[in-house]
């Protein structure tokens, strides 16, 4: 499986270069090459960012040994919840995942569950031990090359709603989101000021 992993991946970089280096010729027809590449690897996916929050103080407050427990814990606790909701964990770059889902409501889904797993891991535990976790959610269709990365407006946005915008316990997402997921059971939407680039709105999950 890990060999028929490599071959796509790299099959599906390969064309995307070479469209690539298409384009940047001299009177290149972008147009054209732009809609072949999005024929290619175009895909609608809920793309999820998380962050733990006060990640970076904690390091330098408790050390090392600290930073590398709380990652370890997060792994145990989140990965197996992201499994059971059908995500695909693309990247995990310290102390934040990038997971695509093929749907908003597994994203959301998922999303809570992750936040509620953590709230049973951290009520017993002191402050400077619990794992608090930020999340943003992005949806549309964005360029899915093989299983290693995706591009996109909404994933722009996730991006910053989940690392940068997005508080301790929250799940913060975009307008599309809100619009895909309807009524969505034991959740509302409340609006926020803060709309990162790519997204037309962006609004809190009370759950």
């Amino acid at each position: 499986m890990s060999t028929l992993k490599s071959v796509t991946t790299s099959a599906s970089e390969e064309r995307l270069e070479k469209l690539i280096a298409e384009r940047v010729k001299p009177g290149a027809d972008k147009a054209r090459i732009d809609e072949r590449i999005w024929d290619l690897f175009g895909e609608h996916w809920c793309i999820m960012f998380t962050d733990l929050s006060g990640f970076s103080r904690g390091v330098e407050k408790f050390g090392i040994i600290h930073f590398l427990q709380t990652i370890f814990e997060s792994h145990r606790l989140l990965i197996p919840v992201i499994d059971s909701h059908d995500g695909i964990l693309l990247k995990v770059e310290g102390d934040s995942y990038m997971v695509i889902f093929r749907n908003v409501h597994k994203a959301l889904a998922a999303s809570l569950a992750m936040q509620r797993r953590l709230e049973e891991y951290n009520a017993d535990r002191d402050p400077e031990e619990q794992v608090l976790l930020c999340v943003g959610l992005g949806y549309g269709r964005v360029l899915k090359i093989g299983d290693s990365d995706v591009f996109g407006a909404e994933v722009n946005a996730a991006s910053k709603l989940g690392e940068d915008i997005a508080r301790a316990r929250e799940i913060l997402v975009t307008l599309a989101v809100k619009e895909e997921a309807g009524d969505f059971p034991g959740i509302s939407f409340e609006k926020i000021d803060e709309i990162p680039p790519g997204a037309k709105e962006a609004f809190r999950v009370r759950y």
